[in-house]
């Protein structure tokens, strides 16, 4: 009981962790870059979807889609404010620009909604059901169909519609896809808003099982991004397989060894994983011209 206990909570918040390293994903290939306040961006999500449905009461249906546009806008804005301006001129200081962006809106947030966490109630999350002799929150088993259904939505779009083959061509020569009649500023742009939107689905479903506040997407973030480079960060896949192993060990390692050992042995894990697979689990080499 105690395995199958820490292997749904892993799947669960390992679905999570993908969703949010899909994001990395999403704007590592198309611009070669990554952002750096995605777990802000799942804090968002939360905290919108929090006052929309419960502080205002709105239907949640409205709810939910309101948080995720305003959080695309917000990827909007970073990658216009943040990322650009250094991109354009070959400086790596859109780093530190998107930390400092997620910060400053971390603190916009503890000052507007408080810093008391608060409980978002959800009917997924109410009512334990059986699941092989344990009890599960049906919300714990969504989250995992969730980070898979956008893992295969994402590369169906990114092979079959126009703008998913607009920014393969940025993925594989921006300079010749600009020539070709691509705007690619707005695959760019795009990309951050997908991204960011992404996480604000991570944080409005994780956001039932545990409690809302400015600070909760802090550590999300940097496991994320630990995930997505232990899949490979120019996998999709791989960056949802890995966020879902990531997990996985935390959770057993927790059951059976104690928490106190948790981030030892599941850093542990990718520092050895990297070692032998400098590329991550299912991610490619990249090719230098020379």
């Amino acid at each position: 009981m105690l395995l199958t206990s820490a292997i749904i909570t892993g799947l669960g918040l390992g679905a999570m962790y993908g969703l949010l390293a899909l994001g990395f994903h999403i704007t590592y290939v198309v611009s070669n870059t990554v952002n750096f306040s995605q777990g802000s961006s799942m804090m968002l999500g939360a905290v919108l979807g929090y006052t929309f449905a419960v502080t205002l009461g709105w239907p949640m249906p409205f709810a939910v889609i309101l948080a995720l546009a305003l959080c695309g806008v917000f990827g909007l804005a970073v990658e216009r404010f943040l990322v650009r301006p250094f991109a354009d001129r070959g400086s790596n200081a859109w780093l530190m620009a998107t930390i400092a962006g997620g910060i400053v809106l971390d603190n916009v947030v503890l000052f507007t909604f408080g810093k008391e966490p608060r409980s978002f109630p959800s009917p997924l999350a109410t009512d334990a059901i059986n699941v092989m002799g344990v009890g599960a929150y049906p919300l714990q088993l969504i989250i995992p169909v969730v980070g898979i259904v956008a893992a295969a939505i994402f590369s169906f779009v990114l092979r079959n519609t126009k703008y998913g083959k607009a920014m393969l061509a940025v993925v594989q020569n921006a300079e010749a896809a600009r020539l070709m009649g691509i705007d690619t500023r707005f695959v760019i742009a795009g990309a951050f808003a997908l991204s960011t939107m992404l996480a604000g689905v991570a944080g409005l479903l994780i956001a039932p099982l545990f409690n809302v506040s400015a600070g909760m997407g802090l550590v999300f973030g940097i496991k994320a991004f630990a995930a997505a480079i232990l899949g490979g960060i120019t996998s999709a896949w791989g960056v949802v397989i890995a966020g879902l192993l990531y997990d996985l060990v935390e959770a057993l390692t927790t059951a059976f060894l104690g928490s106190t050992y948790t981030q030892i042995v599941a850093f542990s894990m990718i520092i050895a994983a990297l070692f032998f697979m400098p590329n991550g689990l299912l991610g490619s080499a990249g090719i230098k011209k020379v």
